[in-house]
């Protein structure tokens, strides 16, 4: 897609005040400690920063549990945004301050995912022109046949994928910035949807956030994976995000990039 000027933004929010209380798939609740997770959140973002990434807050919303994952409620392409339609109804109100905070960015075109439709952002993968999709318990099929709509005029080619054994796609699933697949066979329905899919060696391992074309963001809690994937040629930063793990959370959850 065509791009107005360079630009490397990531969208964040401040977590809940109510962060324990959010919803939960295949995880059982065990206790949250809000004030390790706000650092932890503090953190996320200054990692981000330290790599050349502008923040953009998202304004608070300390009442809604989920919303400090706001990947769920945008899907950037380029330079159009699509505003997604969350497949909890208790996250449906995140939308509206992600949306203002979306056109606040120069050059942004704005479309959107509709009811009866559900998609999760969560539920998208990027790797070139293939956007998969899960079909998870969040997201349904109008939502992706609306997406489908959407950016098939675009050049992209969408790819639904089954999803029962984690909360998101991403959950199970991201790429490298060659386009390779990793996940764990544990949590993905079918890995040979994937042309190329390399086993991670923890659950925790299986999201990356793309900083730039060598550099990869994980979470702490995956060493071994991280080891590994230095061992590909990359520069691994590391966060430790355990409070976010415990609510189904990961790297990717907590930020959107504009690129």
């Amino acid at each position: 897609m065509p791009r107005r000027a360079p630009r490397r933004y990531a969208l964040v929010r401040i977590p809940a005040s109510n962060l324990a209380d959010g919803e939960l798939t295949h995880l059982e609740r065990v206790p949250v400690d809000q004030a390790k997770a706000d650092e932890q959140w503090d953190n996320y973002c200054a990692a981000l920063v330290a790599e050349g990434w502008e923040t953009v807050e998202v304004d608070a919303a300390p009442e809604m549990a989920d919303s400090v994952f706001v990947e769920d409620a945008v899907v950037m392409f380029g330079d159009l945004a699509v505003i997604t339609s969350p497949g909890a109804e208790s996250r449906r109100g995140e939308i509206e301050a992600v949306e203002r905070a979306v056109r606040s960015i120069p050059g942004i075109t704005v479309d959107r995912i509709s009811l009866p439709g559900t998609l999760d952002g969560g539920d998208v993968l990027k790797v070139g022109s293939t956007v998969y999709v899960g079909a998870s318990s969040r997201t349904n099929a109008e939502g992706i046949r609306q997406l489908r709509a959407l950016l098939t005029p675009h050049g992209f080619q969408v790819v639904a994928v089954p999803m029962t054994k984690a909360l998101h796609l991403k959950s199970a699933v991201t790429a490298l910035p060659d386009g390779t697949v990793i996940g764990h066979p544990d949590l993905v329905d079918d890995p040979a949807l994937f042309p190329r899919f390399l086993p991670v060696l923890e659950h925790e391992g299986v999201a990356v956030v793309e900083l730039g074309p060598d550099t990869l963001l994980m979470s702490a809690s995956a060493p071994r994976t991280a080891e590994m994937l230095a061992g590909f040629g990359y520069r691994v930063v590391t966060v430790d995000i355990s409070e976010f793990e415990k609510l189904e959370g990961c790297v990717t959850c907590l930020s959107v990039r504009v690129r």
